[in-house]
């Protein structure tokens, strides 16, 4: 069986390679998806496109497989790029990272995959995908609960995970480490990647004047009171503590928090220590369900994450598209995407539209 190994030029994806290498030594090849370039409008990211490409070429040498790069940049502006930039202005927050996953890695790269001869794509995901007995794939946490991705993968689809393999499910970030140690990898002890899928750390403020200029507004407090100012609301998310003005503001007392984003008046509103009720709720309404599996009889008490790396929480998701949680849950955010979990296993998704 031929398998295509997703190569990003980073330590996880390069054991993935040396692993399946192990198993299937003849019929094995990295691909290696070029996504953004960073033009000179949108100079602000440090997109490392170029480094990584080399990082993951090298690996594929010393592992001595083929290597295979293919350009969706076009793809990645329209379906992910467009969609974070329409988000925050509507005073949204947007995952790209789990849009990137459902429409570039597991389905434009498969495609490309599976053109040249790939029954199966093996990612560095640290999540795990099993059938059972009637042919039903079943999304699963990685054994490493600090780095489980699954919140990452919680909109593909059957089809999509029926030629995903996740090699490194079973493994702790540890145990990966040593692996790319004993196996001589070059990207050994290169350090995990950060920011935005593809593009890298950003200064996000700068990163969407590009497409959406500063605009300066009013801080409001609970009561609808300016009380400061900001460099417009469409770069803020809920929770947030810092890059706004506070007048009168003592540097002893409690910091603010954003609670509310009105992108149509160009205000955010802000609240008084990181406890404050203002932050908190106990329901949400979700929209866009995706379900990995069937779809399960509502209401169904399940448990959820309300963003990555949040413990699961106790919930119950009913007919209306409203979740309802046990335990009030803090600066729940508009655009994020809420992952559903039965135990081990995610059940898939939705977007959070309003915290009620």
């Amino acid at each position: 069986m031929k398998i295509a190994v997703a190569m990003s030029g980073g330590v996880d994806s390069s054991v993935t390679a040396a692993l399946i290498k192990q198993k299937n030594p003849d019929l094995v090849f990295g691909i290696f998806m070029k996504n953004w370039s960073s033009p000179e409008e949108e100079k602000n990211s440090t997109c490392t496109w170029i480094q990584d490409r080399r990082d993951a070429l090298t690996v594929a040498a010393q592992l001595d497989i083929p290597f295979k790069t293919i350009d969706c940049e076009a793809q990645y502006r329209q379906h992910v790029l467009e969609y974070f930039y329409q988000e925050y202005a509507a005073g949204r927050t947007p995952n790209p990272d789990i849009l990137c996953n459902r429409f570039m890695k597991f389905d434009l790269m498969w495609q490309e995959a599976a053109k040249l001869g790939a029954e199966k794509m093996a990612t560095g995901h640290y999540a795990r995908v099993c059938e059972d007995g009637e042919g039903t794939f079943h999304l699963l946490k990685g054994k490493d609960t600090k780095k489980d991705q699954s919140y990452f993968l919680c909109r593909l689809t059957q089809e999509q995970l029926s030629h995903s393999l996740f090699p490194l499910g079973e493994m702790t970030k540890e145990e990966v480490r040593a692996l790319a140690e004993q196996f001589g990898l070059s990207t050994a002890q290169k350090k995990d990647s950060q920011g935005i899928c593809f593009i890298g750390k950003v200064d996000l403020k700068d990163f969407l004047y590009y497409r959406l200029p500063a605009q300066t507004g009013s801080v409001l407090d609970l009561a609808g009171k300016p009380i400061g100012k900001h460099d417009g609301a469409h770069t803020y998310t809920i929770g947030q503590r810092h890059g706004f003005t506070i007048q009168n503001h003592s540097s002893s007392s409690e910091p603010w928090f954003v609670v509310n984003i009105d992108t149509t008046q160009n205000t955010i509103t802000v609240a008084q220590g990181k406890d404050n009720p203002a932050l908190f709720s106990n329901s949400l309404r979700a929209s866009d369900f995706h379900w990995i599996n069937q779809t399960p009889a509502l209401p169904l008490p399940c448990s959820a994450k309300v963003r990555y790396r949040q413990p699961d929480q106790a919930c119950t998701i009913m007919r209306n598209g409203e979740i309802h949680f046990a335990i009030a849950q803090r600066a729940i955010t508009p655009g994020q995407t809420i992952a559903f979990y039965r135990d081990d296993e995610c059940l898939g998704a939705a977007t959070i539209e309003q915290a009620l």
